[in-house]
């Protein structure tokens, strides 16, 4: 299995150009299988999970051509054997629920795999579809079925505000042409570049960034040509890693709308950083790096919370930047129970974090980390080590890369370039 090693200790400075949106590209892929024209979808990243979801459309009949960052999609039959091996290798293959009970009525699908970040629940997607008229169930080998002879619109009001379930909804009404609303939806970039790519292709959808979405299908969906967004949780790690090791960072690719979201985070560790033109993000090498106290002089807390909110996926960043900022801050992940676990790994790297229960800890800062052997759990724990290598002096192992490649596209050329001294071994 292959590795990462890294010699820390030096600051990073250039310039990235950020990939677009994985979490976006997957349902977009899904997505394809509601026409039977082309669909072409630009900005890609190049990762892991892409391939992997290409190729379980593939089994499903599709044909897919790549062009660097750019697929070429045309659907086939939509009947095949999903393996069970290629589903458990990727969280968003549960995605293919709602388009394929869209165009055949019936779901038969193997258990979904992903990140082993806790309980991440599949009750949220089967209780949309109950609401519109589903038969769902799990069977004794743990394959979800889902059946349905025709899809009634509804009023769907969803138990939490689930990115997945929210996805799979959009498409399992995209294709029925009486109006239904689902409230509580999830608000994500990537759920509304679904929307906007449906509305491409003959939806009506109101609501669009909003907890309230409001559908209208249609009987034929058409082909169309839709560009990712960027992947702000790409422009997120690069925040972090760029503070953690003093450096400075210029990065391309970058929508504005994301950074209100990502700095609800960072400013309270005393970490700034701009938009200097329309696209590029600025995160300069002078930093306060002290971490704010409440108004009432108590410790702050970071704590995640669905879009506009700062993000789950950023909780494992945060951690480790936290270690080189000075002062204390207590973090609360609310999301997912089993995210935090990776924290044993920093402090046996010699940070000083209390690990307070599965979902909150305390970080004391700043303490110089220690290079270490060290094993990623998940893509963005992953990344968190990587940081924390950066950041000591001497020669870190970082193993099971396999999850982080799952989320970040060309990462060992990318970190080359900035100065990192990196290697995959």
């Amino acid at each position: 299995m292959s590795s990462y090693k890294i010699i820390g200790g030096k600051p990073v400075y250039g310039e990235i150009t950020v990939s677009g949106n994985k979490n976006a590209a997957l349902p977009l892929i899904a997505a394809t299988l509601l026409t039977d024209e082309q669909v072409i979808l630009k900005n890609v990243p190049s990762i892991k999970d892409v391939s992997v979801m290409c190729d379980l459309l593939i089994d499903l009949g599709s044909t897919i051509k790549r062009e660097k960052n750019t697929l070429i999609i045309q659907s086939g039959n939509r009947i095949g054997n999903l393996k069970k091996e290629e589903i458990g290798l990727v969280r968003g293959s549960i995605l293919l629920m709602g388009p394929l009970l869209a165009t055949l009525k019936k779901v038969k699908l193997p258990p979904p795999g992903g990140d082993v970040i806790g309980l991440r629940r599949i009750d949220t997607h089967f209780t949309g579809f109950e609401y519109l008229g589903c038969d769902c169930n799990i069977d004794e080998k743990g394959n979800l079925n889902i059946e349905c002879d025709n899809l009634n619109n509804n009023h769907i009001f969803l138990d939490e505000a689930s990115v997945t379930a929210t996805e799979n909804l959009l498409m399992a009404c995209s294709l029925t042409s009486e109006i239904s609303i689902i409230e509580n939806a999830a608000c994500e970039p990537h759920v509304q570049d679904l929307c906007n790519m449906l509305v491409k292709m003959g939806c009506k959808i109101e609501g669009i960034g909003s907890n309230l979405l409001k559908i209208k299908g249609s009987k034929k969906l058409h082909g169309c040509e839709y560009t990712l967004g960027c992947d702000y949780m790409e422009v997120g790690s690069l925040i972090g890693l760029t503070a953690a090791t003093k450096g400075e960072l210029l990065l391309h690719n970058v929508q504005s709308t994301i950074i209100n979201s990502l700095n609800l985070g960072y400013r309270k560790l005393g970490i700034e950083f701009k938009m200097v033109g329309k696209s590029d993000l600025l995160i300069p090498k002078k930093q306060k790096k002290v971490i704010q106290k409440s108004l009432n002089g108590l410790t702050n807390k970071i704590d995640d919370a669905p879009w506009p909110g700062f993000p789950a996926d950023l909780l494992s960043i945060v951690t480790v930047c936290a270690t080189q900022m000075k002062g204390t801050i207590l973090l609360h992940e609310k999301m997912f129970e089993s995210r935090m676990y990776f924290i044993d790994w920093l402090i046996r790297m010699g940070a000083d974090i209390i690990l307070c229960d599965p979902h909150r800890a305390i970080v004391n800062g700043p303490t110089r980390l220690q290079p270490a052997i060290v094993t990623s759990p998940d893509v963005r724990a992953g990344m968190a080590l990587v940081i924390a290598a950066t950041c000591s002096n001497g020669e870190s192992e970082i193993q099971n890369i396999y999850q982080i490649e799952r989320g970040y596209e060309n990462f060992e050329y990318k970190l080359g370039s900035i100065g990192i001294d990196i290697k995959k071994v």
